[in-house]
């Protein structure tokens, strides 16, 4: 912990956690919401809406008929993302409605803009039914440079984000998927660091085998993580070959077959007793994780409690037991591993090459590019991660993230890393100016 956190009581660390929920309570409302959409033409009088709309705008429509690509030069198609969700799975509070998801995905839409420069919208189905999932997104194709799945129950999840990859000519992100994977990854290979241990040699216990687990799990693999060092833990104990309730469930029978090379079987106490990294994506807490659990862990052990609102052990709680780097999801603590870090840059860097998919290299590609900029500012126990406020991270993951498209053969738009830096600042450094200027002049109300 810092020097400050260590210093505060856990009663003055309970309060100081619970504050953010009660803000948001207050500040909401004052808002209505938290985006708007606003012009980025220039309106120099009202003579300009004649080129804007009609009738000059027929010649822009004509020449894009003609040479579809073109939309992404005459438009804000390539800088818009859809943020589609059903509400089946928002944060840790479940199946809450499309409705209730609906302030989750506007605060998404938010980060994507103030912190990538990607203008993104909220988009809440009423519909639960996978199928009608897949064909509206494929309908609103046209009008976006990308789409990010959002908060959609799992086993759907997997065949959403499967079929619309197979079928769309644009890059199609499950951020509970990828997003929170690229994070993990990122916030792991520091950790390790740290330790002084290597990913290829360590018990990697994780707890929860939703769809942010099995997808954490696998790019843990593709970066070296032996397959038998893994054990996965969901409700039921520990994943094995032995686990016939599973084999119905795609995922998560891939996962018994290939993991836990022991077989160890029973539940989370089991499976980290000996372990050096714990990578929870469950149940919110704050016992989900017992201390007496993580007390069992190797020495110098990695505990990352992601779930939200509440991790599933408090990081004071980990710390005690013996856990030398903790990190959770939650912005208002040390070593924050959460999907704002990734998706904002990652999303940057994907509409300015105009890639058709993100590929896993491409998520490694990203990860690294976390990794890689915290450690040059120098890493500590309670900083793996790059914070919200270094709004450079973002740029680098944005070139790093297109570079890799490019190589990959999956952009349309081949750009040098000299452009793609000088895009990415651009657009990222707008939109921080933009709120500045709007909150200073008065256009936005201080609360």
């Amino acid at each position: 912990m810092s020097k400050t956190t260590e210093k505060m009581s856990k009663e003055e660390l309970l309060k100081k956690a619970n504050k953010p929920s009660q803000d948001a309570m207050k500040m909401h409302p004052f808002y209505k919401g938290k985006i708007e959409v606003l012009p980025k033409c220039c309106v120099r009088n009202v003579d300009d809406f004649a080129i804007w709309y009609t009738p000059g705008v027929a010649a822009v429509c004509k020449d894009i008929e003609k040479n579809p690509e073109m939309v992404y030069e005459h438009t804000n198609k390539g800088n818009m993302v859809a943020v589609v969700s059903d509400g089946t799975r928002v944060l840790g509070l479940g199946d809450i409605g499309p409705e209730a998801g609906l302030p989750v995905m506007e605060g998404k839409s938010l980060l994507f803009k103030y912190l990538g420069g990607v203008d993104s919208f909220p988009i809440c189905l009423n519909t639960k039914d996978p199928d009608e999932i897949i064909k509206t997104v494929q309908y609103l194709a046209p009008s976006f440079g990308g789409i990010n799945l959002e908060d959609i129950s799992q086993p759907k999840c997997f065949y959403i984000l499967d079929e619309l990859r197979k079928t769309m000519n644009i890059p199609v992100w499950h951020d509970d998927q990828q997003g929170t994977a690229t994070v993990c990854l990122a916030g792991l290979i520091n950790a390790l660091k740290i330790v002084g241990k290597k990913i290829q040699d360590v018990k990697i216990v994780l707890v929860g085998a939703g769809a942010a687990n099995i997808r954490i799990g696998t790019l843990y693999m593709s970066y070296g993580a032996k397959p038998e060092n893994l054990i996965y833990v969901d409700s039921k104990g520990t994943l094995h070959k032995d686990r016939a309730d599973l084999k119905n469930q795609k995922e998560k029978w891939h996962m018994c077959e290939i993991t836990n090379g022991s077989q160890i079987k029973g539940g989370a106490k089991e499976a980290l007793a000996g372990a050096d990294v714990l990578s929870a994506a469950s149940t919110p807490g704050p016992d989900t994780i017992k201390k007496e659990w993580v007390a069992g862990m190797n020495k110098d052990s990695i505990v990352f409690a992601t779930a939200n609102p509440i991790p599933e052990i408090w990081p004071w709680d980990a710390k005690e037991a013996g856990a030398r780097v903790v990190a959770t999801g939650r912005s208002d603590f040390e070593n924050q591993v959460n999907n704002s870090l990734g998706f904002p840059g990652i999303f940057r860097g994907v509409l300015d090459v105009r890639a058709k998919t993100i590929t896993d290299e491409m998520c490694i590609a990203a990860a690294e590019a976390l990794a890689g900029y915290a450690a040059r500012k120098g890493l500590r126990a309670d900083y793996i991660m790059p914070r919200m406020d270094e709004p450079e991270v973002f740029v680098e993951e944005a070139v790093a993230v297109g570079m890799m498209a490019i190589k990959q053969g999956v952009a349309r738009k081949i750009m040098s890393e000299a452009e793609l830096r000088k895009a990415a600042e651009f657009a990222i450094k707008r939109a921080i100016r933009d709120t500045e200027i709007r909150q200073k002049e008065g256009i936005v109300k201080m609360p």
